[in-house]
């Protein structure tokens, strides 16, 4: 016996899920006859049998009939929005279940860990990946109160996701390790809150372990952020300890949102996720106005009129309402089917009621992009609707049509960091079944054009370079730019001298270094981004034995001597394997590849020389030797010029063989020397 959760009717098919939500089935309307008029009710509980002739019968033990919640109960003033954010790792995810529990939202037992992170993704890598919302009903001095939390990413690739939560909300729980104290997230995390002018919590957590110091950590908040150390809350989320506090201080310290009912309505839709039964399920932050099921609604960004079908709040998990009200934070689902139609940062208002759209988001700035190719070329239109579906619930992601004369038609896709690649192509992989080919990560750079043909023929002085293969030639342009980030590092002062070192050779230039108490430093450092970008953290964290963390934010271009490089077999040119490095860094990265290549490339009958260079000039070259037969096995003994005729004329077979043949690079050659290198 199993319980199983019947969302509906389609089609003569009743729509079946089981209770943890993981898979869908379809049964026929002739086997659950009897229960058609009751089983109308979406979500109602069902339990499946399996009778001896193995026959399924679905029989309606119970309709779970939830009271919708009357959001009209919560004034404006009895509304808290706030998120938490902190660095990595600092218990973001354990203080949002404890408060969870606290308001009675979720039922108190040992299982509930990261009860936010929904994702298998999340799970396995124990981070968290996408922000949820939830909704806490808290009873404070006989007054109702509807708190808003949103649990956020800590990782720097997932920095969108903060920036877009800070929007709803108006404050934050910044979350500090008593054991690590402040880290370079969460410096950055700070200072999004700050530049939005959201009121700022500082909670010490983990106050239980044996090595915790929250004083040396208040001492490091007041002299970071310049917020008084009698204002830190110190908890342990793990045990619980004055967890209650924290809601406290959120109805104390964090202010009401600045709404109204009785304007017309404005929503902000802050994130989105796709239902293949429902269409796109948007999370909204009402800022003006109410909504209910049945409205007309307009989006700002497509013009389009939808009806609204089902609102409600995330209490964590979807809860319909009758109405949502100003002040406000839940889901909205209105018919929208096309995954393009649900932007980020849409404005939505009621049909002939128009107002003025809320600014938005800035769009995230692409920093990484890698090739992305179907293994095989009949899977094509299945990862294309994959990659849009998920394009949706990570709008972060930029997407361009692209084409490799080894590896197929693809596309080129912009990521925030490596790690947000890596965890993309897993969720394709997890959620969409798709395997992918996925190419080295590279960065836009940036040439300025010199001449004004060229300016008409590119519609533009500056032009950006996502692709390699089409950097422009040295002629063509006056100055090639690189992109730089500031890069923040905290670590203990004992590895300093290390950390300089490995900053001073990927090109880094100190700006700011800075003691945050007496044995941590924080060093400010400008870094060009492919320098960082694929193995920087990794260096960074086995030099300091772990302790040292790092951020980085964008900070626009500089000029840098770039240089095209192209890969030759017996001198013909491999589009796919042409790159950008700068001019000091030429001659490393061009005999790595030229290695990769050896190994990779099956010998043939004739040698293949296997080139680096740069315009005219080789700077690198490995050879594939040729499969030679032994000439001399007939030769016992005689004179030596017999054998030096024989040698010479294999010779010159060989010569005139590798005239003539062409070098067909296999796709698993490609795959092994394009893809990134775990092991780098």
């Amino acid at each position: 016996m199993w319980v199983l959760a019947v969302r509906g009717w389609r089609r003569g098919r009743a729509l079946v899920r089981w209770a943890p939500g993981a898979v869908c089935l379809g049964l026929p309307w002739p086997r659950c006859a009897a229960t058609r008029g009751a089983a109308a009710e979406p979500w109602a509980l069902a339990r499946l049998y399996s009778s001896g002739d193995r026959k399924l019968v679905i029989s309606l033990s119970k309709v779970l009939k939830k009271e919708k919640i009357d959001m009209s109960r919560f004034p404006v003033e009895n509304i808290r929005n706030f998120s938490i954010i902190a660095h990595v790792d600092h218990g973001k995810s354990t203080l949002a279940d404890r408060l969870l529990e606290l308001t009675g939202t979720i039922d108190k037992t040992k299982n509930n860990k990261q009860v936010l992170d929904k994702l298998q993704v999340e799970r396995e890598r124990g981070i968290t990946v996408k922000a949820q919302t939830a909704s806490l009903f808290y009873n404070c001095e006989g007054k109702q109160y509807l708190l808003n939390l949103i649990d956020t990413p800590g990782h720097v690739d997932f920095s969108y996701e903060v920036s877009r939560s800070l929007s709803a909300c108006q404050g934050v729980l910044l979350v500090v390790d008593a054991n690590e104290g402040i880290q370079a997230q969460t410096v950055a995390n700070f200072f999004l809150a700050f530049e939005a002018q959201l009121s700022v919590i500082p909670v010490i957590n983990k106050i239980d372990l044996k090595n915790a110091d929250p004083e040396r950590v208040e001492k490091q908040i007041e002299k970071a952020f310049d917020i008084p150390s009698d204002e830190c809350i110190k908890i342990s989320a793990k045990l619980g300890t004055n967890v209650e506090s924290v809601l406290q201080a959120v109805i104390e310290r964090i202010p009401p949102p600045k709404a109204h009912c009785k304007n017309p309505l404005r929503a902000l839709v802050f994130d989105s996720t796709f239902d293949q039964y429902r269409g796109v399920i948007a999370n909204i932050a009402l800022f003006d106005g109410v909504v209910s099921k049945g409205d007309k609604i307009v989006s700002a960004h497509t013009q389009k009129i939808y009806e609204v079908n089902e609102v409600g709040a995330l209490n964590p998990n979807e809860q319909p309402t009758h109405k949502l009200y100003a002040g406000q934070v839940g889901y909205l689902i209105a018919g929208m089917k096309d995954v393009t139609e649900a932007q980020i940062g849409d404005t939505l208002y009621l049909h002939k009621q128009p107002v003025e759209p809320l600014p938005g988001f800035k769009s995230a700035k692409p920093m990484v992009f890698a090739g992305m190719y179907p293994i095989d070329q009949s899977e094509y239109n299945n990862l294309k609707s994959a990659i849009e579906k998920l394009t949706l619930n990570d709008s972060s992601v930029t997407v361009y049509r692209d084409t490799s004369l080894a590896l197929g038609a693809g596309w080129r896709l912009g990521f925030l960091g490596l790690l947000h690649m890596e965890v993309f192509n897993q969720r394709l992989e997890q959620e969409y079944n798709a395997s992918v080919i996925l190419t080295t990560p590279t960065v836009p750079y940036k040439a300025v054009l010199s001449s004004a043909k060229l300016i008409k023929e590119y519609r533009e002085k500056e032009i950006t370079i996502i692709n390699p293969a089409q950097f422009p030639d040295k002629s063509k342009v006056t100055e090639y730019l690189e992109p730089v980030v500031l890069g923040t590092i905290i670590t203990p002062d004992e590895y300093t001298a290390k950390i300089m070192m490995l900053c001073q050779a990927r090109r880094g230039v100190q700006k700011n270094m800075m003691y945050i108490d007496q044995n941590r430093v924080m060093l400010k450092y400008l870094f060009p981004l492919n320098e960082i970008v694929v193995d920087f953290y990794d260096s960074l964290k086995s030099l300091s034995s772990g302790y040292a963390s790092f951020d980085y934010e964008d900070a626009g271009y500089q000029t840098a001597e770039l240089v095209k490089m192209d890969i030759l077999l017996n001198g013909n040119i491999v589009e796919e394997l042409v790159t950008v490095v700068h001019k000091d860094k030429a001659h490393s990265v061009g005999k790595v590849i030229c290695e990769r290549l050896k190994d990779s490339l099956p010998r043939q009958l004739f040698e293949i020389a296997i080139q680096a260079a740069i315009g005219s000039k080789i700077i690198a070259r490995e050879t594939v030797k040729a499969y030679r037969k032994n000439v001399l096995a007939k030769c016992y003994g005689g004179d030596i010029t017999r054998k030096m005729k024989l040698l010479r004329r294999q010779a010159e077979g060989k010569k005139k063989l590798r005239k003539v043949g062409n070098i067909e690079v296999p796709k698993d050659a490609f795959i092994k020397v394009l893809k990134t290198q775990p092991d780098k």
